[in-house]
């Protein structure tokens, strides 16, 4: 499923119109990707959560060349799998 996937599950369930269903699900990852960009933990009970985790940064090799190439630190999503999420797919 895909965000045009989301968007016609909510239009039917809500019975609501396509661009508002659209600006429903807009917001809501606008929303959690602004919590993340701060640094803050994003938690939807029983399905997930998400955080942003910080990695150092650490001399790394160019594949072509093998040349060593300085990686800077960065900032990655991290997801975890919510128990109830985790129960449904392996059932």
């Amino acid at each position: 499923m895909n965000k045009s996937g989301l968007i016609e599950a909510l239009q039917k369930e809500a019975g609501i119109s396509k661009a508002k269903a659209e600006g429903v699900i807009d917001i809501f990852f606008d929303a959690m990707s602004d919590a993340l960009a701060k640094g803050e933990r994003v938690e939807i009970r029983s399905f997930c959560s998400m955080f942003a985790k910080n990695y150092k940064g650490y001399i790394g090799r160019n594949p072509k060349t093998g040349a060593p190439v300085e990686i800077p630190q960065k900032k990655l999503p991290f997801f975890k799998c919510g128990k109830e999420l985790k129960e449904r797919v392996d059932y």
